[in-house]
């Protein structure tokens, strides 16, 4: 047996151990809530984020497990594996494998804010997620760049410039996960700095205005209600007193 083979059948009974753990946690209170709020039980404990976490805590870094919890295809153990897995060994093909597995806002969302942000692919999967066809591919692509724009404190204007031309181009799909996914990146560049503020205003002004020009043509565009959602709850927190103050002390 090769090392990379005896590798893989540890991580694959460490990720049995730690699914027996995740089971234990669970509630059937906790699941049922979850279906509540949208998210796909059908394969899921009923373990809170915040159980999760203290159990990521203690198994620390670990792409081997990571990759064994994602396959065991269990809601929590998914999430846990975002938790755990490591970004520097991220590639970009198990990045879009992940995606195309995505049936849950809340994994969709973890995934992207808890690891994806932090590989060295984020900024490209973004551009390239976009347009994907698929709602999740696609919310992910725009949930990746609102966690970006939170998240890495060192990154420049300009390719939060860049994304926000993909929010304007995009904010007129009008599948759910989608457009709040594009509201969402729209609302959180425009909170980093008075640069990017006065972009992000700028950027949702005009898909507000693209919106009203579809909306005159035909009232039952989905396409002109989807952009002016985006556009108007964009510029209700952008220029709320909250964040205005927020940007003049530096984000």
């Amino acid at each position: 047996m090769t090392a990379t083979a005896a590798d893989g059948r540890d991580a694959a009974a460490r990720a049995e151990a730690v699914l027996a753990e995740l089971a234990a946690l669970g509630s059937e209170e906790a699941r049922a809530g979850m279906a509540r709020y949208g998210i796909e039980t059908g394969d899921a404990f009923g373990v809170s984020i915040s159980q999760l976490r203290p159990v990521a805590k203690g198994l620390g870094r670990d792409h081997d497990l990571a990759l064994a919890l994602w396959a065991t295809g269990n809601h929590e153990a998914r999430l846990l594996a975002s938790m755990v897995d490591d970004p520097a060994s991220v590639t970009a093909e198990q990045m879009d494998a992940w995606a195309a597995a995505f049936d849950s806002w809340d994994v969709c969302d973890q995934v992207t804010s808890n690891l994806f942000d932090k590989t060295p692919h984020a900024w490209d999967k973004v551009q390239e997620w976009s347009a994907a066809p698929d709602e999740w591919v696609k919310r992910a692509a725009f949930a990746t760049a609102a966690a970006l724009a939170v998240q890495d404190k060192q990154a420049a204007d300009g390719p939060f410039l860049d994304i926000l031309e993909l929010c304007r181009r995009e904010a007129g799909d009008d599948r759910n996960f989608v457009k709040k996914a594009v509201n969402w990146a729209l609302r959180n560049i425009g909170k980093r700095n008075p640069r990017l503020h006065a972009a992000a205003i700028a950027t949702a002004e005009a898909i507000l205005a693209e919106a009203e020009e579809r909306a005159a043509a035909s009232r039952k565009d989905p396409a002109a209600r989807s952009g002016r959602w985006v556009a108007r709850d964009a510029l209700r927190e952008l220029r709320s007193e909250k964040t205005l103050e927020r940007v003049r002390r530096g984000g």
